[in-house]
């Protein structure tokens, strides 16, 4: 790839040495080669970008677009021949509907002011969730006790879907994350059944609705008068379902996680909770995993990005997470200040695919910490954060699992 710069491709994902720390070769590709040759887990060939401003140029210039990564040219993420989850058919369906006249349709249920109207039924249900883990006793996990199932409470309420389901969507969620561990017989079974559930259920929703999300989206239209298609809405709520449990499990383990691991940042936010927005959204820039494989794009036109010209038909991978960790866009960028502000991570993307759902994972983390300083200020993990492991073989990196001890 013209442009492009190594000679050999590197293996992508890289291998961090721990599940709290970067990959080392973040820092040397930032200052040397910032548009790196890279090779996805399906063999193909891609651009990595590790620079905050090329990562905020790729995710926001119109000349780069996630609907190109249907094009057969286009590089795959996946092992074999399953498709990725970009180029999916969920994913299709979104496109679809059109991206603006999507966001404006469901964005409007997102709102910040929406999203804290939810946080008293958040906290209480945090609050349950602790006291079911007290009672287990320690240690406990806190991935099993507290940062999977609340997510999955918060989004199924939203969506109005059985709670009881969860398993399912986690099984469901992991195929679609994939990029090592299924296999495509495997990948497209999932995509089938999770649309075949999420389809009889907004049938149901026809005929008795209710006032969650996908009631009022079979009612809503866009300024044209024009519904979402049926395809669009179960699209939607898998898309909704998937991103508003998983991503955000992994975001509340992460977070206390890294809170922990230096006991000095847990017992700041003790003596003053005033700083818990802004540790909130320091942690989401310093975790190096919370954005997981990082986002991709197509690039239709030749693009001047730092490390020289990305030539038209390439692939890159924007690492959000490196590039969080730009010792040029961020003062002491490798030290976690909780106190940072202003913080303009990339964690949730930038430009018009960023993620929709943000409000909600920032209320919802900003929840689960109040009341776990509050109800459980003695916590602590219960090994040595070094022997922490994540999940690999997922789009996403979460941890397996969190000992915590009180």
């Amino acid at each position: 790839m013209t442009g492009v710069q190594g000679t050999e491709p590197i293996s992508y994902p890289i291998t961090a040495p721990t599940a709290l720390e970067p990959p080392q070769q973040w820092a040397e590709l930032r200052q040397k080669c910032p548009v790196a040759r890279v090779t996805l887990p399906s063999g193909d060939e891609a651009a990595l970008l590790t620079r905050y401003q090329d990562v905020r140029t790729a995710l926001s210039d119109p000349r780069l677009s996630r609907e190109g990564l249907a094009s057969p040219d286009a590089a795959r993420i996946s092992a074999g021949d399953s498709e990725g989850i970009f180029s999916s058919p969920m994913a299709k369906a979104l496109n679809a509907e059109g991206h603006e006249r999507w966001r404006r349709m469901v964005g409007k249920w997102f709102t910040a002011k929406r999203m804290s109207a939810l946080r008293p039924g958040m906290e209480a249900m945090t609050g349950q969730l602790i006291d079911d883990m007290r009672e287990h006793g320690r240690p406990a996990d806190l991935v099993t006790h507290l940062a999977f199932p609340l997510p999955v409470y918060v989004i199924c309420a939203m969506l109005g879907v059985p709670e009881s389901d969860r398993d399912a969507f986690k099984s469901w969620s992991d195929t679609f994350l994939n990029l090592t561990r299924y296999t495509r017989a495997e990948t497209e079974a999932a995509y089938q059944d999770f649309a075949g559930y999420m389809s009889g259920l907004i049938d149901e929703k026809r005929t008795a609705p209710g006032d969650d999300l996908l009631s009022l989206l079979l009612d809503g239209a866009d300024a044209e008068g024009e519904p979402m298609s049926e395809a669009g809405l179960v699209a939607t709520g898998q898309a909704l379902l998937l991103a508003g449990h998983e991503t955000t499990a992994g975001f509340i383990a992460m977070m206390t996680a890294h809170l922990l691991s230096d006991r000095r940042r847990w017992e700041r936010l003790l003596a003053d909770p005033s700083l818990i927005r802004h540790a909130v959204e320091e942690v989401l820039r310093f975790d190096p995993n919370g954005s997981g494989f990082g986002m991709l794009r197509y690039v239709h036109e030749d693009t001047e990005l730092s490390g020289g010209v990305v030539p038209r038909g390439t692939t890159v991978v924007c690492s959000m997470a490196a590039a969080n960790r730009d010792e040029s866009a961020w003062e002491n960028a490798d030290e976690m200040d909780l106190g940072r502000s202003p913080n303009p991570h990339l964690a949730f993307g930038a430009g018009p695919h960023s993620c929709l759902g943000q409000p909600l994972a920032r209320t919802e983390l900003q929840a689960v910490l109040s009341v776990l300083l509050r109800r459980l200020p003695t916590l602590d993990l219960a090994l040595d954060a070094r022997d922490l492991r994540r999940h690999e073989g997922l789009l996403t990196t979460p941890l397996r699992e969190l000992p915590v001890t009180w």
